[in-house]
């Protein structure tokens, strides 16, 4: 036997981002067909960085498949404006097992939907990121928890990778840093990111046509919604919350499809006399879905976390596995107990 404690194993020094962003050009150069996937039910960010990408790569020579796991695939009306038809399928559609598969905007593995099989099949799984709550999977890592969202890192990526980018892979990716920046007033806006957005804005897109598709287009069912959300809001002072739901029979009454309430929390989180905002949105299996958004003061990522989900420090969400006033219960005496206050 030896005297003493036995020495630990040296811990192999983790790849810099910039190190995972120059592996990540290289698989794809290398790679003839890459397959591209964003979470389920996804925003500006994870399509427009998706198909960014996407449209990048076709420039390249590649044979681009991309797609999201929801089935059936519903698609935004703003998807319009990223011109993605050439290289959108079904899930159905996404190749099995892809010899290169790009994740984008996708905290984890979950968050794939039908397309997390894929992912744990592909020969390279490249991850771009830039949740917080992201733990890390894929062979190919590239997080960065201060970028102002996936679009910015993607545009570093396509620096590395060469060729011009086009005007239609410019507007993709403008998409997504004008939605996740919250139009460049969250405090993850940096100058940098301001200077991505200045050289994407350099292409001639209808920024404009833009702005109105994604932040002024709301059919008249989502605005009566709105109404009935406005109509039952609840403040909870010793919780620093204001909160409110919609239910089911709720969007049959007001004719809303899938994608109808995205726009209620911004709405909400206005309230002056609360840090944090909360709509719980019902989803067809009865379960209530969370969003969460913090003024500064409060972390809900990682309260987000905390109930099996993510997101940021300042916008966050997940599925509550109990009804409407077990999760509100949870999510009251969460905040009372990071507050350091009695539950």
């Amino acid at each position: 036997m030896t005297d003493g404690p036995i020495p630990a194993e040296p811990v192999a020094p983790q790849p810099s981002l910039e190190e995972q962003l120059d592996r990540a050009a290289a698989a794809l150069l290398e790679a003839r067909s890459p397959a591209l996937a964003c979470h389920i039910n996804p925003d500006p960010d994870a399509a427009g960085s998706m198909l960014g990408l996407g449209h990048h790569l076709a420039s390249l020579g590649k044979a681009v498949v991309c797609s999201w796991g929801n089935q059936p695939m519903h698609r935004p009306s703003w998807l319009a404006l990223l011109d993605g038809d050439a290289f959108l399928v079904d899930p159905a559609g996404f190749p099995k097992a892809p010899e290169v598969m790009v994740t984008l905007d996708t905290a984890s593995p979950e968050r794939l939907g039908a397309l997390t099989p894929n992912a744990d099949r592909a020969k390279e799984l490249i991850v771009i990121d830039h949740h917080r709550t992201n733990a890390g999977f894929g062979s190919i890592l590239v997080l960065d928890p201060l970028a102002s969202s996936t679009a910015e890192i993607v545009f570093r990526l396509i620096e590395r990778l060469g060729g011009d980018l086009s005007d239609r892979a410019a507007a993709c990716l403008y998409a997504g840093v004008i939605t996740d920046t919250g139009r460049f007033q969250y405090e993850a806006t940096t100058p940098a990111t301001l200077r991505v957005a200045a050289s994407l804005r350099t292409h001639p897109f209808d920024h404009t046509r833009m702005a109105q598709l994604l932040f002024e287009d709301s059919p008249l069912g989502a605005l009566r919604l709105l109404g009935m959300a406005l109509a039952r809001i609840v403040l909870v002072p010793e919780a620093d919350l204001i909160w409110t739901y919609v239910t089911q029979p709720d969007l049959k009454t007001a004719a809303v499809g899938p994608g109808g309430t995205d726009d209620l929390i911004e709405v909400v989180r206005r309230a002056r006399e609360a840090d944090v905002a909360c709509l719980l949105r019902q989803q067809t299996d009865g379960r209530f879905k969370v969003s969460l958004r913090s003024k500064g003061r409060t972390d809900v990522g990682a309260l987000a976390q905390a109930f099996g989900g993510g997101g940021h420090r300042l916008a966050a969400g997940f599925t509550a596995t109990g009804g409407l006033e077990d999760a509100v219960r949870r999510i009251v005496a969460g905040l009372e107990n990071a507050a350091g206050t009695p539950g």
